[in-house]
C-alpha cells in the first residue's frame, strides 16, 4: 500500500460502542461492522512514515456477518480490518460505482494474500 512504517491502532469491540462512535463521528444510528478514522487526509501516496489511523471493528457485527456469510469468523475479521485499513488510504465504496468496484477488488486481492499464508 505504500506505506512500509505505517502505523495504525485497532480497536476489537461490540456493537454497542460502535453504535456509540457511529453516531458520534458520523451521525448515523446504530451499529457497523466496520469504522476507519483517518490520521490525515494524504492517503496511499503518503510516503513518510506515520500513524495511518484508527480501525474500529465490532466483532458482534462480524459474528452475525461471518454466520450469514458461511465464511469461518477470522475471514470475516481479515476483511473488516482491510476494508478499514483501505478506508485510511482513502478508498471509498459509497457516492461511485466505479471506486466501489475499485475498492472491492483491492479488498479480494489484500484477502487472498492474508489466506494464502494459512
Amino acid at each position: 500500500m505504500g506505506s512500509h512504517d505505517g502505523e495504525l491502532s485497532i480497536l476489537f469491540t461490540g456493537d454497542r460502542v460502535i453504535s456509540d462512535l457511529n453516531w458520534r463521528y458520523l451521525k448515523r444510528k446504530g451499529p457497523t461492522n466496520v469504522l476507519a478514522f483517518p490520521m490525515s487526509e494524504v492517503g496511499a501516496d503518503h510516503a513518510e512514515p506515520g500513524m495511518l489511523g484508527d480501525v474500529a471493528i465490532s466483532i458482534d457485527t462480524a459474528i452475525r456477518e461471518s454466520i450469514a456469510s458461511g465464511d469461518p469468523l477470522e475471514t470475516t475479521i481479515y476483511r473488516l480490518l482491510i476494508h478499514g485499513i483501505l478506508h485510511l488510504f482513502n478508498y471509498e465504496h459509497e457516492g461511485s460505482l466505479a471506486e466501489a468496484h475499485r475498492m472491492e477488488e483491492q479488498e479480494k486481492r489484500l484477502l487472498s494474500l492474508i489466506l494464502e499464508d494459512e
